[in-house]
């Protein structure tokens, strides 16, 4: 399949991929950082991050898995190995042994800025070459995200 099946031009929407394929790379760094906060949040607030962090991480897969799909629904195949998601990514990894919950949440917050600034510029590209369904699925990750910058940010206490 390619783009022109679903009446796109493959020439505009290239860009497009592009963006993805790179946003595709940072989740997967985000989704493993989510993971190692999970595994290894620790005192007095462990319940409750522990919950939530699953449920992040249970979203970030699919995510992955919606990206990957949506690459390849426009023709191209999705990056799928370590070596290229480490190479590509914006957000860097961490070491999550023996952190504070703040500094794990606050990982997780400065990873969800770079997630958002990035989708926002595919939003723009979307917009433009008229690639609805790609605008409507990276919006809805957005959405998710914003609101849990919220959540994670009244965690913390920060503004």
């Amino acid at each position: 399949m390619d783009a022109k099946e679903i009446s796109l031009n493959e020439k505009e929407v290239k860009p497009v991929v592009d963006h993805l394929n790179e946003l595709l790379a940072n989740y997967h760094i985000h989704y493993q950082k989510i993971r190692g906060c999970h595994w290894n949040v620790k005192g007095h607030n462990f319940f409750t991050l522990h919950v939530k962090f699953e449920e992040m991480y249970t979203n970030a897969v699919q995510t992955i898995d919606d990206l990957a799909e949506r690459i390849l629904t426009l023709g191209k195949p999705p990056y799928s190995t370590f070596g290229d998601y480490i190479k590509v990514s914006k957000i860097k990894e961490v070491n999550t042994i023996g952190q504070t919950a703040d500094f794990l949440v606050k990982a997780l917050i400065e990873d969800m800025a770079t997630l958002i600034e990035m989708e926002r510029a595919i939003l723009e590209l979307t917009a433009e070459v008229g690639d609805d369904g790609t605008n409507d699925l990276v919006n809805s990750f957005m959405q998710y995200k914003e609101k849990n910058t919220w959540m994670l940010r009244s965690f913390v206490n920060e503004d």
